[in-house]
């Protein structure tokens, strides 16, 4: 974590959104680079160019099953007067010594196998008996199980041009190419090029760990029993969802109850795994926000980078945060609020950019639309207070989930979208074009 941008710090600071934002990207920063196995850089941001070190496909190849032949033996050939050609023997893929074609000869050729010296083009298998006597197949007979097939002679029905069905040595890319450019998200496709030529090994950014702890005394896991005033924790397990839907490789904190040190001791216990934490709940102004009690005090104020700042947000769900770095290494702390739907507001508009900055990505933010309000009324906003709306979008038009209580959680998970109120405005009409952050 780097230093962060100066802070504007005092309880009666009421900091805008793309202020925080501002504050928590200036203090992030991309991984180290490392080298990484193929399957273990799936995700991950490709830190230098990739050239071709051997070209694909390294030979001349048959792009079907068939014959290799020589084009002048099957010059005019037909079913009425087919080309009856000597078969020289069989070549397969990875076969080492191919045999040599002469004139009036064929070799039996699989997909993928090198063309043989002497051919000059592949016929299918469809466009002739298969060395049956007979009349056009379909297919060829499993070797192991008609091995005479790769003797005695074939009869070819159809005339082929030079080249015909072999695909070029080098046609896909070249020795020096290069393959894939620094600044690449390695998907499946590129993982594969990868591996097609040669490459084990691959030096990436590697996804941030990132370790997500709720706090609440009164917070039961999934699965156990209910008690008196308790409430399952569904934070710990949206936002580790939501942790690895960015880009990290994510880890779910059971919820730690609302007691400073165990909450401290529990936060260095998992310092040694984490690039990033994140906590929910405990960042308001009650008796027991465990979690501002216990990082308040935490952080040297001559360092920079160290210790963590709660702060007033004008921004509705999710007015209380935190930020700041803690432990030796001043790892990046984001303390989001313990509503469900704010600490998953919050979590898309700061932690979201925060992991896919440190993983080095450049799109760091969701995409955004412009699109038409469907409702039945008004949609309100205290003055000077940017408000975040579930919806859900479609060809242009966004309509509100559930209505504007921060508390719904089941209106989010029918939502694909947040409906943006910005600040200063305190009514947005219905039909009015309003901003829109596509969660999907």
């Amino acid at each position: 974590m780097t230093s962060p941008a100066t802070r504007v710090t005092g309880q009666d600071h009421i900091w805008s959104v793309t202020e925080h934002l501002e504050d928590i990207l200036s203090a992030v920063r991309p991984l180290d680079p490392i080298e990484l196995q193929l399957l273990d850089a799936q995700g991950c941001v490709l830190v230098e160019d990739v050239t071709v070190p051997v070209s694909l496909p390294p030979f001349d190849n048959s792009s079907m099953d068939g014959y290799a032949v020589r084009v002048a033996d099957v010059a005019g050939a037909s079913e009425e007067f087919p080309a009856v050609l000597t078969v020289v023997g069989d070549v397969a893929a990875g076969q080492a010594e191919p045999p040599y074609v002469g004139p009036g000869e064929a070799a039996r050729i699989m997909t993928g196998a090198p063309l043989p010296p002497g051919a000059e083009a592949v016929v299918p298998v469809e466009w002739t008996d298969g060395g049956l006597g007979k009349g056009a197949v379909s297919g060829m007979r499993a070797h192991s199980a008609s091995p005479e097939g790769a003797s005695g002679q074939v009869r070819v029905h159809r005339p082929a041009e030079e080249r015909a069905h072999v695909r070029a040595e080098g046609s896909d890319v070249r020795a020096g190419d290069r393959a894939l450019t620094a600044g690449t998200v390695l998907g499946p496709p590129q993982i594969g090029l990868l591996a097609a030529i040669g490459r084990g090994t691959v030096r990436v950014r590697p996804r941030p760990r990132v370790v997500v702890l709720s706090t609440g005394s009164e917070l039961v896991q999934p699965d156990e029993e209910l008690g008196s005033g308790q409430i399952y924790d569904s934070n710990s397990f949206a936002l580790t969802a939501a942790a690895a839907d960015a880009g990290a490789i994510a880890y779910r904190v059971g919820a730690v109850a609302d007691d400073a040190e165990t909450l401290r001791a529990t936060i260095e216990d998992q310092l040694i795994r984490a690039d990033l934490l994140v906590t929910t709940g405990g960042v308001s102004v009650g008796a027991y926000d465990v979690v501002k009690e216990a990082l308040s005090s935490v952080g040297d104020e001559d360092e920079a980078g160290s210790g963590v700042d709660f702060r007033k947000l004008a921004m509705q769900p999710g007015k209380p945060q935190g930020f700041g770095g803690i432990g030796p290494d001043h790892t990046p702390l984001l303390a989001l609020p313990g509503n469900p739907v704010s600490s998953y507001v919050s979590f898309e508009l700061f932690v979201r950019p925060a992991i896919r900055t440190m993983a080095g990505l450049t799109d760091v933010h969701r995409p955004t639309t412009r699109a038409t309000l469907r409702t039945g009324k008004a949609l309100t906003s205290p003055e000077g207070r940017r408000q975040f709306l579930r919806g859900t979008y479609a060809d242009g038009e966004v309509t509100p989930v559930g209505g504007a209580g921060s508390h719904l959680i089941a209106a989010l998970a029918h939502a694909d979208s947040l409906i943006v109120v910005p600040e200063e405005v305190t009514s947005v009409e219905p039909g009015t074009e309003v901003e829109v952050v596509l969660l999907g």
